[in-house]
């Protein structure tokens, strides 16, 4: 808020009270207060995990780490978040998701137990305009697909971290048009973080077979990147015409749709780099993208 903006607010409200209105613009001013632009993310989280092993990919989370401002929150569209409608998470303390089944017990014991922030969630509420926004209080939380990346940008836990739901119901291209409207976020301290899998089929995978890619799965993961770095989001909007190694290696939307959220914010001067980029169990890539100013 500007100090015209302030100085106008503030000469509307009675002058009999004028501790109490310092203290009603004051609140108003924190909450959000304007930043320099944050970065926008696609994070590619591949197995659960990569929450407690050491390889690559970890490594590339921390090292992005180092290069991002701190933000005052973060707001995840994580592809396990998939919902008829779209909510938000708005409870002071979201728990700790262990959405999956078969992994040791060192994995379920993982606590990450960053606050959430109800006042953020009803200000993207607001923002949005493409769908009606539900604030979920209590049943969702934080699931893998965000806090197994997050650990490892803010192991400390310490920053409020949201999740934005993925509505099943909708295209591809309603999603991007939705991601658009967080836009103002970027520069108020939220970082956005789309986190899925590019090239995501399960079906196929071989877990036993180190170094083995599927021919379609290098293919897709190739011609995504190209459009990627090409900024040709209409093509990827279309993703289910680009044919057959695109189709198998994006068998269900869930894993797609956050890149689409991610790269639906990205502006005309902005840079766009690609890290982690490597399939892993044949048909999963681990390709990740940052966006900054």
């Amino acid at each position: 808020m500007d100090r015209k903006h302030f100085l106008k607010i503030l000469s509307l409200l009675p002058l009999s009270n004028y501790a109490n209105n310092i203290n009603t613009i004051s609140k108003l001013t924190d909450a959000l207060p304007g930043t320099d632009k944050m970065p926008v993310l696609f994070l590619g989280h591949g197995s659960p995990m990569n929450a407690i092993q050491e390889n690559e990919f970890v490594t590339g989370f921390r090292d992005l780490a180092k290069t991002l401002p701190r933000p005052q929150a973060i707001i995840c569209v994580s592809a396990h978040y998939y919902t008829n409608g779209t909510f938000i998470t708005a409870m002071e303390k979201p728990k700790t998701i262990h959405d999956f089944g078969g992994f040791p017990q060192a994995l379920f014991d993982v606590q990450y137990p960053a606050p959430g922030k109800p006042e953020l969630a009803k200000e993207t509420k607001s923002l949005i305009k493409k769908a009606s926004v539900g604030l979920d209080e209590k049943d969702w939380g934080l699931d893998h697909g965000a806090w197994s990346v997050i650990k490892h940008l803010y192991p400390k836990a310490d920053v409020p971290v949201l999740e934005l739901s993925i509505d099943y119901t909708k295209p591809a291209s309603w999603h991007y048009e939705l991601a658009k409207e967080l836009a103002t976020l970027r520069n108020k301290g939220v970082l956005i973080v789309g986190s899925g899998n590019i090239v995501h089929n399960l079906y196929e995978a071989q877990f036993n077979k180190p170094g083995f890619k599927y021919d379609w799965a290098i293919e897709a993961r190739e011609k995504i990147n190209k459009l990627i770095t090409d900024g040709d989001h209409r093509s990827l909007c279309n993703y289910n015409i680009l044919g057959t190694a695109i189709k198998k290696a994006v068998p269900t939307p869930d894993h797609f749709l956050p890149l689409l959220y991610t790269l639906a914010l990205k502006e005309e001067k902005d840079l766009l780099s690609l890290f982690n980029d490597k399939i892993v169990s044949g048909s999963l890539s681990m390709t990740s993208v940052v966006i900054n100013k």
